[in-house]
């Protein structure tokens, strides 16, 4: 980033490859800076130096973006290509398993009568990297409300509280990296980022009544089953990524899923499924956690 206009509008450089190489862009009058003041409200600026382009965005996981993983779970890969991938009820499973991270996912769900096969979402996250982890996941929510806070974060196994005022963010300033959580709504939305590996904006949502319905999942009335939807963006992956969506940021990556079908599988549950969600063990996975990191303890999962 270089320093703002006389007008306050950041702007920055673009030194990657392509038609926008060594030009500057400056963020719209609308939206001035990456992050507003009131952040939870406010539209951002997003620079895409690959589109050339500066615009205005309200910072929220986009389910059909590169990256986003959503509802019974269905990835866009960094390729652009969307599948399924089911998972099982109370499985662990690595979503990016790198040199420097790994990100699991613990798969929540239910099988309805006459099913062969598990619906299934995603209730939590973990985010290994350094001697850290850091854990974000839905609450079990009985009756879902969409006043009350259903998200848990915890660092290093200990549970912290996002504030909900000022800048509405909770941070830790390491050697090498600094953690930023955020709030990006009053309620069930943050953005985090880890410098120099990755940015996610993580969304708390329900199962409602008509697509329960709509879906047949059968679901009980005593669970909402709250869940995450979630958009990466990831910074310096290697180029022998693993794990279930991270390999789809490999260069020359060809999915295998059938294209034009209503629900591409990706299959490989064998291969990413992991002990615990603070594990980083796995057929495929490629990260291996310094000593000293956090144990598995204190995790909720259901």
């Amino acid at each position: 980033m270089l320093t703002p206009s006389a007008s306050g509008q950041e702007r920055a450089f673009c030194k990657s490859r392509g038609r926008c190489q060594s030009k500057t862009l400056t963020c719209p009058a609308q939206c001035g800076v990456r992050k507003p003041k009131k952040n939870k409200k406010n539209k951002g600026c997003f620079i895409d130096c690959s589109k050339c382009e500066a615009t205005c965005k309200r910072r929220r996981a986009n389910c059909n973006g590169y990256g986003s993983l959503c509802y019974d779970p269905r990835f866009v890969g960094g390729d652009g290509v969307m599948f399924y991938f089911h998972g099982a009820k109370g499985g662990n499973f690595a979503i990016v398993s790198d040199d420097n991270l790994q990100i699991n996912a613990h798969f929540i769900g239910t099988r309805p009568q006459g099913r062969t096969r598990d619906y299934t979402w995603v209730q939590a996250f973990s985010v290994m990297f350094d001697t850290h982890a850091l854990v974000i996941s839905a609450n079990r929510v009985t009756k879902w409300n969409d006043n009350v806070d259903a998200l848990s974060v915890r660092w290093n196994g200990e549970t912290i509280t996002i504030p909900t005022d000022g800048e509405a963010e909770w941070r830790a300033n390491g050697e090498d990296r600094q953690v930023v959580i955020e709030r990006t709504d009053d309620v069930n939305s943050v953005r985090v980022s880890v410098s120099g590996l990755f940015e996610m904006d993580i969304r708390v949502k329900p199962i409602g009544e008509e697509e329960n319905r709509v879906h047949n999942y059968q679901l009980p009335g005593n669970d909402a089953f709250a869940h995450l939807e979630t958009q990466f963006k990831f910074k310096n992956l290697s180029d022998l990524v693993e794990g279930v969506l991270g390999k789809t940021y490999r260069p020359g990556y060809v999915s295998p899923v059938k294209i034009g079908v209503p629900m591409p599988m990706m299959g490989g549950e064998d291969k990413y499924q992991t002990p615990s969600l603070l594990s980083p063990l796995c057929k495929a996975c490629r990260f291996h956690r310094p000593s000293g990191s956090t144990s598995n303890a204190g995790i909720a999962q259901y």
